[in-house]
């Protein structure tokens, strides 16, 4: 029997058993989360990535747009009231936010109140726009001056309760110095309406209250659509860390069960889970037996047992008896918060599409706000004095032009097609992995573990002399080899019954031999069993005396895997098997599956070696694989998949992981990434295009306040909804 490395369930920094380990985590001690509700563009996102960056100690400063977080990394010398104080004087509200307790509810919070808000501007906008109606007919005089009156009682007191989450937003950044992206919003709003006052009160013929509530109106329509849209992107952090439950029953020294917030969990602590609980933390059964669903955490349908000594993870849900379980990690330090703080940072880290937006936008803003003063200063000139005709041409210039759009580009991209690709059971680490994917044109396979189980299963056990069997299994039991434990697994299915063995010991690298009515009695390897070694996988039982008889095995095929590799080869992918197992073994899974380069043999030097030649003839390899023989050859490929249940150094090294046993969603993920990056494209050029038109549209005066709104709020809705067509 060939040892083969047990793929370590545990995280490093976690002795106890945990079914799920993401390496690539980072330290919680030095993270802090915090949530920015106002944050909504792409200047905002400069503003506070620029100014939280500068504090002392800080490692790196991310703003994700879509959930309106902001991570910080730093190197443990940072206190959260530091970063919220920063944030504060920058002119954002930040809220602690703790991973493990992400939610709708602040999102739910922020649509009530714009659904609030735009109920009220629409209620006013009819009204004034049904008072308005006299105006236009052609009424003057005390007439007209009356229905200006009351359209600015309805006006004004809506404006001021609809507006406000502009007008906080643009007092917020004026305090801190800086013109946001609602300064500009929240000066029309005031200027219409003191423009239209003025009119009224001196009897003008003229006066803009429908237009002030009707851009108030349009404004919030805006807001809320962006809001919806991007609560529709809903991200797979947020998903997992909703599977955390708020609260536990614990077992106290008296054997009482007591209800704790799971954050007072500590390792050690003995829980208590009846049937339907989700459980609340990582730990391992101590008593009872039940079935456990893991699909929403590894996409795998069928339940999974639990007994006494299977570890478990916060997140699975206990079907069908009561357990007792005792913690080995609890709150951030558990599998569940550790996978959702990966793919929080993945969604959050900077591509080349990502970068090139932010660096656009932040150098659009200033220029912006040039151009409308410019426009402000030629119209003044241009209209002989005509103010009013000059601030509102500067107030459109300013919120046609907002960057919202170019800022949302990317991230809403992201967001959606990594959401996507968790439902499928994939877990996008790197940032880049998806543009990488899309350029894929060769994939490279490792064999067991990866295109197979890596669960050898005998085979023909009926046709071996029922002596020999119950020799074998007496001797399988005495041994905790994979191939050793699968032949007994498989002899008891069976009902065979072993015979008795005295001095039973265990040779390393060979097997397991004893002594059986007199007669020395081996089960492992082929030669030290006395024959010749084979061609298959196989484990030989020896018999002083007596023909050597073989028992084989096979390993299983993944799901989807010749679906895959099929999908693979027409879509005219080259397809490479590259295996440390022996050349039969390996030729017979290439021959089965249709993959015409296979290597065998190969050791972890002539993998990377392998790779590393086919990146250097021009392909870009995506490489699959498992092993710590694999990790090597993962690194230098140009993207990476593992499967969760890969060696930890393999998971680490990887861009991807494969939280099931299907191999099918490896298709999903490359199909996906090409769309992904197809429409990062388009959302750039739309809102390049949008620009090129509407900034010449408002200098030149052709759009008002109003259109502007409309026009700034389209662009932005447009680009995710484009984002979200990849759901």
């Amino acid at each position: 029997m060939t040892a083969a490395p047990a793929s370590p369930l545990a995280c490093p920094a976690c002795p106890a058993a945990a079914p799920l380990a993401w390496t690539a985590a980072p330290a919680a001690c030095d993270e802090i989360v915090l949530a920015v509700p106002a944050a909504h563009c792409a200047e905002c996102l400069a503003t506070l990535e620029d100014g939280i960056g500068r504090l002392p100690g800080v490692l790196e400063a991310r703003v994700n747009l879509s959930l309106r977080r902001l991570r910080v990394r730093h190197d443990g010398s940072l206190e959260t009231e530091t970063v919220v104080e920063a944030a504060g004087r920058l002119g954002y509200e930040a809220l602690p936010l703790d991973l493990v307790a992400l939610s709708g509810t602040e999102g739910d919070r922020v649509r009530r109140d714009l659904v609030m808000r735009l109920g009220v501007a629409f209620f006013a906008m009819m009204n004034v726009m049904l008072l308005s109606v006299a105006v236009w007919s052609g009424a003057s005089g005390a007439t007209r001056d009356l229905f200006h009156l009351l359209s600015g009682a309805i006006a004004i007191p809506t404006i001021l309760f609809s507006g406000q989450p502009f007008f906080r937003s643009a007092w917020r950044g004026l305090r801190a110095g800086r013109l946001g992206m609602d300064f500009p919003i929240s000066l029309a709003l005031v200027l219409a309406s003191a423009i239209s006052l003025y009119e009224s009160v001196h009897g003008g013929h003229h006066a803009y209250f429908d237009a002030a509530v009707m851009l108030c109106f349009f404004l919030l329509g805006g807001r809320y659509l962006d809001h919806v849209t991007r609560a529709a992107a809903r991200s797979a952090a947020q998903e997992l860390a909703a599977l955390e439950v708020p609260r536990a029953l614990r077992l106290e020294a008296d054997g009482t069960a007591r209800t704790v917030a799971v954050a007072d969990l500590r390792p050690g602590d003995r829980l208590r889970l009846p049937p339907g609980a989700r459980v609340p933390a990582d730990g391992v059964v101590e008593e009872g037996e039940s079935e456990t669903d893991r699909s929403l955490l590894t996409g795998e349908t069928l339940p999974a047992p639990a007994r006494p000594g299977t570890a478990l993870g916060a997140g699975e849900v206990n079907l069908t008896g009561p357990l007792v379980l005792r913690v080995t990690a609890a709150g951030r330090d558990s599998s569940l918060a550790r996978m959702a703080a990966l793919v929080a940072v993945a969604e959050e880290a900077r591509s080349r599409y990502t970068s090139l937006a932010d660096r656009a936008a932040r150098a659009y803003s200033p220029m912006v706000h040039s151009l409308a003063f410019g426009a402000f200063a030629v119209w003044l000139w241009l209209s002989g004095g005509d103010w009013r005709l000059a601030v509102n041409i500067a107030a459109a210039t300013l919120i046609i032009t907002c960057p919202c759009a170019l800022g949302l580009a990317v991230p809403a991209v992201v967001t959606a097609a990594s959401g996507r690709l968790f439902r499928r059971g994939l877990l996008v680490k790197s940032p880049t992995a998806l543009e990488r994917l899309a350029e894929v044109d060769t994939v490279v396979f490792d064999k067991t573990g990866t295109l197979t189980l890596g669960t050898p299963e005998p085979v023909d056990l009926a046709s071996r002399p029922e002596e020999a069997r119950r020799i074998a299994l007496a001797l399988a039991r005495g041994s905790a080899h994979p191939l050793a434990a699968a032949l007994a697994r498989g002899l008891e299915a069976q009902g065979i019954r072993p015979v008795r063995i005295e001095a039973l010991r265990e040779i390393p690298g060979h097997g397991i031999e004893g002594i059986w009515q007199g007669r020395r009695v081996r089960l492992g390897r082929a030669e030290w069993a006395g024959a010749a070694p084979g061609a298959v996988t196989a484990t030989t039982l020896g018999i002083e005396g007596r023909a050597p008889v073989v028992f084989p095995f096979t390993d299983r095929l993944r799901p989807g895997a010749r679906a895959l590799v099929e999908g693979l080869r027409a879509r005219g992918m080259e397809v490479h098997l590259v295996s440390g197992d022996v050349a039969p073994a390996v030729r017979r899974l290439a021959e089965d599956l249709g993959i015409s380069h296979a290597v065998a043999a190969a050791r972890p030097e002539d993998k990377a070696a392998h790779v590393a030649a086919l990146a250097a003839a021009g392909r870009r390899v995506l490489m699959v694989g498992d092993g710590l023989n694999d990790t090597a050859a993962l690194a230098q490929a140009h993207v990476s998949i593992s499967p969760a249940s890969a060696l930890d150094a393999a998971r680490a090294a990887s861009d991807v992981v494969l939280m099931g046993r299907d191999l099918g969603p490896v298709a999903d993920a490359l199909r996906l990434s090409s769309q992904a990056v197809r429409r990062m494209r388009e959302n750039l050029w739309v809102s390049a295009a949008y620009n090129v038109v509407a900034v010449p549209v408002a200098l030149l005066g052709l759009a008002t306040p109003l259109l502007a709104a409309l026009a700034m709020s389209v662009s932005s809705v447009t680009v995710t909804l484009n984002a979200l067509r990849l759901r």
